[in-house]
């Protein structure tokens, strides 16, 4: 579905890319050295008309990235993309870092990172037709109606009923963490059309319209402020079969393509959350860089921001010489989970107090930090997940016992 891995793409090639692109968006975006310092926040604090704004600019700035043929960059042409490599994608996320963009959402990141993907690979010729360019060029946005009160972690294990009634299927029950759904016109529906047979066999994927009869979305308020998770409730919905995604019964390799879009996706946006920088700005105004602890903790945050620059660059090495990240996309994970784990614990040693009562200097932004980071070790796999996926695949330790993999969904006890 993406483009070639980057086998023909030359140093000096890249280059010229480069700053050709940073040429463009210097003539679109301000620069990002002149720039008030950004936000420290994971998740966003927003009232719903501010935050449905902020997703309008969003939309505003993948329509002229798209158009001017910076949307899609790693896709073939024929599937509306430039047809250069996923180094060419990084090289202009790099170079867009450099700007003031409008932001980012998770709505958006998902829409064009994880269920465009999808929908090309698993798609109907109409249905490709109908989201897959919109969805990249942010004309439409889609979220995720995957876990479950019951199945969050063991995803496969989700109970949400579709029963074929003709034409269509009749959905009844409940998701939840759908990030951005209030937001979505579609959702990539997981659901089980099958009981009798083993959980991972009875799943089968649908693009629903979010305001089909029957869908009710309710915010979710966050520990952070924010409400960007949703619970969605299915009441007796309807569902077209010509929305179906996928053959029946092949929801979970469906899943598994969204899930490992996810994987890949997590941290690919270094701009989320605080880091080094802003860490290292608030404690020399606190006057907090004497403290040895603080240095350790900097200096933690340091090494650990500079090794995920490495690990990315060996993945861009890895991709010039023709191979597949694979399974190291949850090492990655992982380590970008921690890594938002330390920032936390280096802002709570440097700002004190601060954290927790607003002292009035701009310091009590971390809380935002500190309150969303504990997310990401969820989003995307459990970090437990994670492990599981190193343990076996990378490591090649026996796989855990799987007792339920045999046994009919509808005997397994709950």
């Amino acid at each position: 579905m993406r483009g070639s891995m980057s086998a023909e793409v030359t140093e000096a090639e890249l280059a010229e890319f480069t700053e050709t692109a940073r040429k463009w968006l210097a003539e679109h975006l301000e620069p990002r050295g002149d720039a008030p310092r950004r936000s420290v926040a994971v998740f966003h604090d927003l009232p719903y008309d501010e935050e449905r704004a902020l997703i309008a600019r969003i939309q505003e700035w993948l329509r002229t990235r798209f158009d001017a043929g910076y949307g899609a960059l790693s896709w073939p042409v024929e599937h509306g993309g430039a047809g250069l490599t996923t180094l060419h994608e990084e090289a202009f996320a790099e170079a867009e870092r450099q700007f003031v963009t409008p932001g980012q959402h998770e709505l958006t990141s998902v829409s064009t990172a994880l269920i465009a993907p999808t929908v090309q690979l698993f798609g109907t010729p109409g249905q490709k037709e109908r989201l897959v360019r919109p969805l990249l060029r942010g004309d439409e946005l889609a979220c995720q109606l995957f876990s479950e009160p019951s199945a969050g972690s063991d995803l496969a294990g989700l109970g949400t009923r579709a029963v074929r009634d003709g034409d269509h299927w009749v959905v009844t029950g409940q998701k939840v963490w759908s990030s951005g759904a209030q937001f979505a016109g579609w959702g990539e529906l997981i659901t089980r059309t099958d009981p009798d047979v083993p959980k991972h066999k009875g799943l089968t994927a649908f693009l629903l319209p979010m305001d089909t009869p029957g869908v009710e979305v309710r915010p979710l308020r966050q520990m952070s402020g924010g409400s960007s998770f949703c619970e969605v409730f299915l009441d007796e919905v309807r569902v077209p079969d010509s929305l179906r995604l996928g053959d029946v019964g092949a929801g979970w390799s469906v899943t598994l393509a969204t899930l490992g879009f996810e994987r890949g996706h997590s941290g690919a946006n270094a701009d989320l959350g605080g880091g080094y920088a802003q860490l290292a700005e608030d404690a020399l105004a606190l006057g907090r860089t004497g403290d040895p602890e603080v240095r350790r903790l900097l200096a933690a945050v340091w090494v650990a921001e500079k090794v995920a620059a490495i690990s990315a660059q060996r993945d861009r090495e890895t991709r010039l010489a023709g191979g597949e990240p694979g399974p190291i996309g949850s090492l990655r994970k992982l380590a970008w989970a921690q890594r938002l784990k330390l920032v936390s614990e280096a802002a709570a040693t440097v700002l004190g107090p601060r954290l927790v009562a607003d002292a009035g200097d701009g310091t009590y932004r971390w809380t935002e930090h500190y309150l969303g980071a504990p997310g990401y070790r969820i989003a995307g796999g459990s970090d437990e997940v994670q492990r599981t996926i190193i343990a076996e695949r990378l490591l090649g330790l026996p796989p855990e016992p799987r007792a339920d993999r045999t046994t009919p969904w509808k005997d397994i006890p709950r």
